[in-house]
Formats: structure tokens, sequence, C-alpha cells
């Protein structure tokens, strides 16, 4: 039986908790290609997991040419799909599938959506969306730009999860972010990015190559500049249509099209202006959420693109959900943490999930690394749902020791 190739780098919940136990669904054997096989197998030996995979097989999942000489020694001929949820992964997944002749996305644009700097190319050069940015790579090179726009944002090039990401308002704090940056990790190559004002929004599609489709956002609410760490999420961003649409005519004419795709977006007095395009599904729980929200299975779908099958009409169902994430506010030993917790009640669905656990050590780092937990919900209704959730947070004490 064709196998499905599932590129891994560290053990993840979508892909062990979502992806596995779809693509079991769907009667097909899985096999992990990782670079983090011990990682990966010391989580399968645990009982009671909804899904485990055929085989974990050590592989540089980030080197594309391992990838295809990983799935071509296994022997079995035309893989049924190679997919990966990870950021990282993208474009060697994508160049593997074209290999192979299979359904996936273009490694161009895989490529152009996670190099942020690329991004920002790429559009100006498509005459989508103009915005001041620049890459620096140490001190002598930032000394050397002229007219930086204040406030200006500074991140890594290819970041996640918005690490080292923060707010300089002044030249003299945009050399003391890159230096502490660059403190850390010489030579880190950082964008330098004018500041959009506005509210954050997100977009989720799925696409089948063909047909791209809009299935809703998030509002997202942050924590307070320099930093911007999500601290909430709630779906349905109660925009006008027009602004969707323009986000998604963007993104389209950006290469998206295959697959899915997490786009964030700012709502500013000129209309919606990007700010990343994650080519792969939305995720800090919010995936799971999605697919409470939308009744239909979410990570069954997205394989069954990958598989080559068209996408069907989707009914996006009128329903309210909301995310909200705790965050460390001191480091220390974490002594008292919430357990797992699920409660359903007057059709609001509410799941609490502990990221930490007791006796671990909290570093904080200004990022969504620094979360404790995620209280998840959905109902059938945002009133109702906003009174549970709230509910529910009250409930919730965490104890670190410093």
């Amino acid at each position: 039986m064709q196998e499905i190739f599932v590129l891994a780098h560290v053990p993840t919940a979508p892909v062990n908790e979502g992806f596995l136990p779809a693509a079991r669904a769907l009667g097909l054997p899985v096999v992990v290609l990782t670079d983090c096989a011990d990682a990966h197998r010391a989580h399968f030996a645990s009982t009671g997991l909804p899904a485990y995979p055929d085989d974990v097989v050590p592989c540089d999942v980030f080197n594309p040419l391992a990838v295809i000489d990983a799935i071509t020694r296994r022997g079995g001929g035309k893989p049924a799909a190679v997919f990966s949820n990870s950021d990282h992964l993208q474009t060697a997944t994508a160049i593997a599938a074209a290999y192979f002749g299979l359904p996936g996305k273009d490694w161009r644009t895989t490529y152009a959506a996670k190099n942020k700097a690329e991004m920002r190319r790429r559009l100006a050069e498509s005459g989508i969306d103009t915005m001041w940015h620049a890459v620096v790579c140490d001190a002598t090179g930032l000394a050397a730009l002229a007219d930086v726009p204040m406030p200006c944002i500074v991140k890594p090039r290819e970041g996640v999860a918005s690490q080292q990401v923060s707010l300089a308002r002044s030249h003299a704090e945009l050399a003391e972010h890159c230096g502490a940056i660059w403190a850390r990790h010489p030579g880190q190559a950082l964008l330098l990015e004018e500041y959009l004002e506005g509210p954050l929004y997100t977009l989720e599609t799925l696409g089948d190559g063909k047909e791209i489709r809009a299935l809703g956002g998030f509002r997202v609410t942050l924590s307070p500049p320099p930093y911007f760490v999500e601290l909430e999420a709630v779906w349905g961003t109660g925009l006008p249509a027009s602004v969707e649409a323009e986000v998604l005519d963007t993104i389209r004419r950006f290469g998206i099209g295959f697959g899915a795709c997490h786009t964030e977006y700012v709502l500013t007095p000129k209309g919606p202006r990007l700010i990343e395009i994650n080519y792969r599904s939305i995720g800090d729980y919010r995936e799971f959420l999605l697919s409470d929200t939308l009744q239909f299975p979410l990570f069954e779908q997205v394989l069954r693109l990958h598989l080559g099958e068209a996408l069907p009409a989707l009914e996006v169902p009128k329903r309210a959900a909301w995310i909200r994430y705790f965050t460390a506010q001191v480091e220390g030993t974490l002594r008292h943490a919430p357990a797992h917790s699920q409660h359903e009640r007057d059709g609001v669905r509410l799941t609490y999930q502990p990221l930490r656990k007791v006796g671990d050590a909290i570093h904080l780092t200004n990022s969504n690394k620094d979360y404790l937990g995620v209280l998840r919900g959905s109902g059938p209704n945002t009133a109702g749902l906003a009174a549970a959730v709230e509910l529910a947070s009250s409930k919730l004490a965490w104890e670190i020791a410093q």
C-alpha cells in the first residue's frame, strides 16, 4: 500500500494528535521522516496516544535531496503523499513532492513565504504591496542604513512564534534590540520593516491548486509593545466581506493556492496590509479549535488535498470560537499548574490544555514560548462563549517559585 510521508522536526501536537489520526481515518500507512528520530520514538513509546506512525525514519528533513533519497530507499514505489505542517520544512516538502509527481505547493512560493525579506521583495516586485524593509546581519550593516522609519519592527528573517520580534521606537532602541539578538546569535539575518498601526487579523484558507477558498479568520489580541505575544483570538473578524476578499486576492497573486495557509494582516486606515504568510495550517492549538468550530474533519481534509482530491464545497457553520493563552509573568520553577480539562454544556465546548508541567524551569522569552496553558472553546454564539471563557479562566491558577 502507498504510504504518506510526513516530514517533521520536533514532535508537535498538530501532527501527533491531528494529522496522524486523520491519516489513520483515511486508511493509509504513515512514515515520519525526521531529524529528531529519538524524540519522536520516545513520544510514540507512550500508551494511549490517538495514533502511531508505521515507521519513524531518521532523515535530514531540511535537505530535499535527503528526503527524496529516504523515500526512494523505502522501495515502496510512488508515495501516496509527501506532507509537512512545519514552517521550516515546507520548501523541502514541496521539492520532494514535485520530484515524485505528487500534488504539492510551489517551492518558490513556500520559500518566499518563509523568508520574510523575500516575501516583502516579491510583494513589491509584483506591485501588490510595497513596504520599507531591510536585512541586516551585523552592527556595521545596521549603521550603514539611512532613513530607517521609526518606529520599526525587528524580527528574524525566518522566525516563528513571535520569537525575538520587537518594536524599536528610536535608533538607539533599534541598535539595542539588534545587538541583544546578535549577542546570542552572531550574524543572524534580521528583517527591519516599517510598523503597521492597527488591529491584527488572520485569514485561513484551503486550496487544491485550482481553487482557493477562505474559511474565515480570527481577530487577535496582542501583548503591549515592544513585544507581540498573541494573548487571545476570536473567530469571526466582523469585517466587511470585501476586506477578506482583498486579502484572499493578495495571497492568490503572491502564489498561494494549495493546501492550508494561515495569513496575518493588519487593518490600517488604508486597508489590509500583510504581516506574514504562513504556508501551513494555523498553529498554537487554533487548528484544533478551528476543526471543532468548522465541524468537519479539517486535518483529514488537508491530507485529502495532498492526496490529489479536489476541494469540496465546504459549508462554514455560524459558530463562535475563542482561544485564550496564559503566559508566564515571572521566571522560576513551576510549582502548581491546572490539569487538562474538558467541559461541555449548553452547546459550549471548552478545553484547557496545559503546555508546561510542574517542575519545569520557566525562562521568559517575550514570545509564544512563554505560554503556560491554553483555553479554547466553541459554541453557538459569541456572548455565551465569552461568559464561559471568563468563568473558566477565573478558575485557573499557576504558582511559579522564583
